[in-house]
């Protein structure tokens, strides 16, 4: 009976958060991009966040929404038509956003947290986003084939 009323769930640690927000920087760097970037998880909460020199103070706030909206859709963010956006933003007050630069952090087919970077155009924070999602991609892959 208890198998109905629970459910496993996998974690995002700190660690692996650290790791996801090092591969954005390197890759933001690379390109000569600064950027703000956060890494949530699958609860919306902030586990690693970097401004870098140079970036957008406000960029703080979109970064980590858009981790945020990664993270609660599943989906990555900027793919919806402009007037959803709007009605999309108004009815969470401002905490979910369709700018490019979101996307979630799976494991297994779970939704484990959410990256969002921002500061750049839209193409340039998405990049980044891919990069440190694939880096992780790779870390897990390469730790489950052991």
């Amino acid at each position: 009976m208890s198998d109905s009323l629970v459910r496993p769930a996998i974690k995002l640690t700190h660690k692996a958060a650290i790791l996801v927000l090092n591969a954005a920087i390197e890759t933001a760097e690379a390109m000569g991009v600064p950027q703000c970037i956060a890494v949530v998880d699958e609860g919306c909460n902030l586990m690693a966040f970097a401004r870098m020199d140079g970036s957008r103070v406000l960029s703080i706030e979109s970064a980590t929404r858009k981790a945020m909206t990664a993270a609660t859709t599943g989906q990555p963010t900027g793919g919806i038509s402009a007037d959803k956006a709007l009605l999309l933003a108004e009815a969470t007050s401002g905490r979910m956003t369709n700018l490019l630069g979101g996307l979630p952090l799976i494991v297994d087919a779970q939704i484990v947290g959410g990256i969002g970077v921002g500061s750049g155009t839209g193409e340039q924070d998405l990049e980044i986003a891919k990069a440190a999602v694939h880096f992780l991609e790779g870390v897990i892959g390469g730790a489950q084939n052991r």
